[in-house]
């Protein structure tokens, strides 16, 4: 269901891994997209973030594989401590390597969090009923348009908060779109795009995780839809319904 690993790691606490990586997206001559290394930087770590505290983690270690340019180092760490800030996250270490002895045309980072949750007993697969209700957070957006509609890219603040409410599940949403990440979920059903009704594309890439799902009960939606305000996006479920 995630794109993480658990590692055992004592009897009381398991390790959660997760990662991200970039290419093409910098300030090399041959990038696809401009931006600035520490912009880079704070995308991915994002996505390896919101992996990891979806999937129950609380960081505590981050590595950064740089194929830029030693002299972005600096710059990508300013990246990953923006993110780092906007969780309410401190004394993480950072750590990683450069590629110094060639220079690639292009830039490219690898990030990896590393995570840890309490070991619990194995919980239930995630059942689909009439009384399931989904919503999307934030929009999905990919390459420039992650920094030209930047307002509707969802604050890690804001992912944060809503990973905290108790019986809430949240999936982070990748360059698959939300319709694939949502048939991923269920352990009892699978939608096609002809049963869900929403406001957002959900077959476009959320490149950088500009969004997110969320799985709850009728009873946590006000709660949910205050806290979450014009990133909130309702997925409605149509008369297709088979469980």
């Amino acid at each position: 269901m995630r794109d993480v690993l658990y590692i055992p790691f004592n009897q009381d606490e398991t390790i959660v891994i997760a990662c991200d990586n970039s290419g093409a997206i910098g300030k090399k001559d041959k990038d696809a997209v401009k931006v600035p290394y520490d912009v880079v930087a704070y995308f991915s770590f994002r996505v390896a973030a919101m992996e990891c505290i979806a999937a129950g983690g609380e960081p505590f270690a981050v590595t950064l594989q740089n194929f830029c340019e030693e002299d972005a180092w600096l710059d990508l760490i300013a990246g990953i401590k923006k993110g780092l800030i906007e969780l309410s996250i401190e004394n993480i270490e950072i750590t990683g390597s450069t590629e110094s002895n060639f220079q690639l045309n292009q830039s490219a980072i690898s990030l990896t969090i590393l995570g840890k949750k309490k070991r619990k007993k194995d919980q239930a697969p995630l059942v689909y009923s009439e009384q399931t209700k989904i919503a999307v957070i934030g929009s999905p957006l990919v390459g420039n348009e992650v920094v030209d509609e930047a307002f509707k890219v969802v604050p890690l603040s804001l992912f944060k908060k809503l990973s905290l409410i108790e019986d809430v599940i949240i999936l982070p949403v990748g360059s698959k779109g939300i319709l694939y990440e949502l048939n991923q979920l269920f352990y009892n059903r699978t939608f096609s795009l002809t049963q869900l009704e929403s406001d957002l594309n959900l077959l476009k890439s959320a490149g950088p995780a500009t969004c997110f799902i969320v799985v709850y009960e009728q009873e946590k939606e006000s709660v949910i839809a205050s806290l979450s305000d014009f990133y909130f996006h309702e997925v409605n479920v149509g008369c297709g319904y088979n469980a």
